[in-house]
């Protein structure tokens, strides 16, 4: 069994109340549920919260609660625990990992993960991009020495099971999937939350975007 996990919690620190504040006329939130609600290869998803509000928004547009304690909503809870809770739970073979803080999505987009980390056998597969890591001012230096680093945007992450049950959410064979850079806005203060508003725009006047729906 794929099943998907959105956590949600209700303490966000950054923008108060985040996870459902209205972007482009919809919750934060609502915009991982619509992409989760479009995957054709999850089996079932759910949104990981231990708030009331949260939890009323999300069963308004669709999407079921997995209600979590409150020590899993605490600052220093990192993403594998909360994957974990919804294994213990709920169980499954692959768990999918998506960040309502990452709303935008190409069509598609977490199936091809999905896919992708089947396919090759990953433990892991994870969207982002390339970092490039300069050398400090002042010291000379060719292109050809500038490296790059993953990192992974939070968009979409599909871990092996067992692989989160045993303590990592990336295990040994982590593989990388580099996305657009619509893509990979994370909303973490004001102006990330103003520029995905603007991509969010351009996405639904092109058409690459549709809009969530409550139910």
């Amino acid at each position: 069994m794929i099943l998907g996990i959105i956590p949600a919690r209700g303490g966000s620190k950054g923008i108060p109340r985040k996870n459902i504040k209205l972007i482009c006329g919809h919750p934060l939130l609502a915009w991982t549920i619509k992409d989760a609600q479009n995957s054709k290869l999850l089996d079932s998803f759910t949104v990981s919260t231990e708030d009331d509000e949260i939890a009323q928004v999300a069963k308004q547009y669709g999407a079921s609660v997995l209600r979590r304690p409150q020590e899993l909503s605490a600052d220093d809870v990192v993403s594998r625990e909360v994957v974990a809770h919804a294994l213990r739970i709920l169980g499954g073979d692959l768990a999918v990992l998506m960040q309502c803080t990452s709303p935008v999505r190409r069509p598609g987009l977490i199936d091809k993960v999905i896919q992708s980390c089947l396919d090759w056998g990953w433990d892991s597969m994870s969207t982002g991009f390339p970092y490039y890591n300069y050398p400090p001012h002042g010291v000379e230096h060719r292109r050809q020495d500038i490296t790059t680093v993953f990192v992974n945007d939070g968009s979409v992450i599909a871990s092996n099971a067992q692989v989160v049950l045993n303590g990592s959410l990336f295990g040994d064979k982590a593989g990388t999937m580099v996305t657009t850079k619509e893509e990979n806005v994370d909303i973490d203060d004001d102006y990330d939350f103003w520029l995905a508003g603007k991509i969010i725009e351009k996405g639904l006047d092109e058409g690459w975007l549709k809009p969530p729906r409550t139910h």
